[in-house]
């Protein structure tokens, strides 16, 4: 009895030892509290498998009452918010391009004419399925929703239109990925969620390392400026990401038979950019973890809302608008449209000049920061 007591004795020094330290390391205890709770919030109010009010816009080239109805009901439906109403075809010609819209809605001149007449006249919903997830919802309810809309104006000479099968057709187009295939959503995006991953939590680990191991002190020997040493870490990096690009480009062609119809100049900017702002953030994180161990717990802290609120794994538009002002500030967000729009719509410069310009900001923001701790390591 003696010796288990001796032995429960030393099993709870060890236990207060370890209380001490997990006390004393806050960042790794901030880690261990916050990925639980950022993952309850993130999976119980932002993800949204039927993602509804997504943005659209309509293009009706005739107004009367049974149009009216009909674009009315899509209105209060859940499944669509309309930020935009034309009846000119040139403006909504590049919504879908810009993923400024999920949806673009076309009511046709004449259609209220040939419905009286039971021409079965056509409605086009043009969808962009670079992410079918997000499309199939609102195209699969659209039948539904129009045809009920209908029933309160075909009464009387027009109630036998109201029977059976609906008094028009509806025509979807999955832009950009007519078989609806995941695999033209998901390969894209591995190359922004890989590069994210293995770049910052690298370049993190490479400046902790240098204070772990105590050959920190021979870079601040050197006569080199804060800024030339964060380019000097960073440069052989940027070299790995373009050999990540490269070779998952090449398997996304070869193994998956993902189309690239877009200008490789343009994806080569995005890349760049985007190489160079996930190398900062990870300078800036090596300027916080005092170990290599920190240094893994910051960047999984940082990967698990970007895979989850950049629209990646879940359709962005689908979330909720807190969480989607927080996947505006992620730079995984922002290469996702440039890569899709590059690879699937051969989407133009200028169309993507607003990913860009954030990507731009991102990385002047995170080497700002970076010199700024930076600078008092050298004090």
């Amino acid at each position: 009895m003696n010796a288990l007591l001796r032995s429960f004795g030393r099993i709870w020094a060890v236990f207060m030892k370890e209380m001490v330290q997990v006390r004393r390391d806050r960042l790794t205890f901030a880690v261990m509290v916050g990925i639980p709770i950022m993952q309850l919030i993130l999976f119980g109010y932002a993800i949204n498998m039927n993602p509804k009010h997504l943005p659209a816009a309509l293009l009706v080239e005739e107004q009367t009452p049974i149009v009216r109805t009909m674009v009315q009901s899509l209105r209060t439906s859940d499944y669509y918010d309309f930020v935009m109403q034309t009846d000119d075809p040139r403006e909504t010609g590049d919504l879908l391009a810009r993923g400024e819209v999920a949806f673009v809605v076309s009511v046709p001149a004449g259609f209220t004419r040939k419905l009286v007449r039971g021409e079965h006249p056509q409605i086009l919903i043009e969808a962009d399925a670079t992410d079918p997830a997000a499309a199939s919802g609102a195209v699969a309810f659209a039948q539904t929703i129009l045809t009920d809309a209908l029933r309160h104006d075909l009464k009387g000479p027009l109630a036998s239109l109201g029977g059976g099968q609906p008094p028009f057709d509806l025509v979807v187009h999955q832009m950009y990925n007519p078989e609806a295939k995941t695999s033209y959503n998901i390969v894209p995006g591995l190359l922004g969620v890989i590069l994210t991953m293995t770049l910052v939590m690298i370049t993190a680990i490479a400046m902790t390392r240098e204070s772990e191991q105590g050959t920190i002190e021979n870079l601040l020997a050197m006569p080199v400026k804060p800024i030339e040493v964060m380019l000097g870490k960073i440069l052989p990096y940027v070299v790995v990401g373009a050999g990540q690009t490269l070779l998952i480009l090449l398997a996304a062609r070869l193994l998956f038979d993902v189309p690239f119809i877009g200008n490789p100049w343009i994806l080569f900017l995005g890349v760049s950019v985007f190489v160079l702002a996930n190398l900062a953030l990870g300078f800036t994180f090596s300027t916080i973890a005092r170990t290599q161990m920190q240094a893994m717990q910051l960047t999984f802290f940082f990967f698990l809302p970007s895979i989850l609120l950049s629209g990646f794994m879940f359709p962005f538009r689908g979330m909720p608008e807190w969480a989607q002002i927080i996947g505006e500030g992620l730079p995984l967000t922002h290469f996702l449209r440039i890569v899709r729009g590059v690879m699937l719509k051969d989407t133009s410069l200028a169309q993507l000049q607003s990913p860009i310009i954030a990507l731009c900001i991102f990385t002047a923001v995170a080497v700002s920061i970076a010199m700024l701790r930076y600078r008092r390591t050298l004090d």
